[in-house]
């Protein structure tokens, strides 16, 4: 018998009633009707910038956004992923200004996305008064190298608070170890037994964050990439605290809402192609979490 620990499987989630009340978050006589609800969240099928015009302002302890990158990517029917490069910041320029309007004061906002855009994205959540907090690089192990430039490694994931954050919560990494010898890779120049015994200080670069390429961690009805879902309790854990509530305007595969449904957040979410394959993830047992050994402090 192989002694191999399998990943821990997501729970199944079940939704009797659905009895997320939506009318604390939607504006009085507004067009946009949720698709899907669970006792927790809600997902709106349909263009971000339409939908969160209809929600009210302040109601949102988070936002993650990973919008599309403008790679020319093949998304769904609905989603153009080759814009001008003008076109597309304007776009993202309308959806962050909603999300910023949504957003409580104290609340976190993390934008995932490349470096390229991230660099002017940064500087809208900037000039709309919002505070900047960490520029986390995002590990990626397998990138295909590009003539005349340094082989790209990583992500961005940036984190602006709506001033002083409300809730911020460390979290602490396992020690290193060498998977071959079982040994602790660093010595910390001599004050290993100084250490927290629960962990290093989370840093911001996430070299640890696993990619989704297995078919257990995703559904075959989105062949776009996903997230690892080890990515996202980390954006839940450090920036809110369980009731709170995390908007994803760009639900894609439904990671964002899967981890809020385990760990006991709210969620409102947004998704113009596949809204039918997050309702699915979020009914099913037959996806997986990635393993996460973060010790969150109180």
């Amino acid at each position: 018998m192989s002694s191999t620990k399998k990943p821990p499987r997501q729970p199944r989630l079940k939704w009797p009633t659905g009895t997320f009340d939506d009318r604390q978050f939607l504006l009085p006589e507004c067009d946009s009707r949720p698709v899907f609800k669970t006792e927790a969240g809600m997902l709106f099928s349909g263009d971000c910038v339409e939908v969160l015009a209809d929600v009210r302002d302040e109601v949102v302890d988070t936002v993650f956004a990973d919008p599309p990158f403008n790679l020319k990517k093949k998304y769904g029917t609905r989603t153009n992923d080759d814009l001008p490069d003008e076109q597309y910041l304007a776009w993202c320029e309308r959806w962050m200004k909603e999300c910023v309007r949504v957003l409580k004061p104290g609340g976190a906002f993390f934008l995932y996305n490349l470096p390229k855009w991230n660099m002017h994205l940064g500087a809208y959540l900037t000039n709309y008064g919002m505070q900047f907090r960490h520029w986390i690089a995002v590990e990626i192990s397998a990138c295909l190298p590009i003539p005349g430039r340094l082989h790209p490694s990583h992500y961005s994931l940036l984190y602006f608070t709506k001033g002083k954050p409300k809730t911020f919560r460390r979290i602490r990494t396992p020690i290193d170890i060498c998977r071959h010898c079982g040994g602790e890779i660093k010595d910390y120049g001599g004050h290993r037994k100084a250490l927290n015994p629960n962990g290093l200080n989370l840093k911001d670069v996430w070299s640890d964050i696993p990619p989704v390429r297995h078919a257990k961690f995703k559904s075959s009805e989105r062949r776009a990439n996903a997230l690892s879902t080890k990515l996202l309790d980390r954006v839940v854990e450090i920036s809110t605290v369980p009731g709170d509530v995390v908007l994803d305007p760009f639900g894609g595969s439904g990671t964002t809402f899967s981890v809020c449904e385990a760990r006991g957040r709210r969620w409102i979410g947004v998704e113009l192609d596949f809204a039918d394959v997050i309702i699915d993830r979020l009914q099913s047992d037959d996806l997986h979490h990635h393993r996460n050994d973060d010790y969150v402090e109180a």
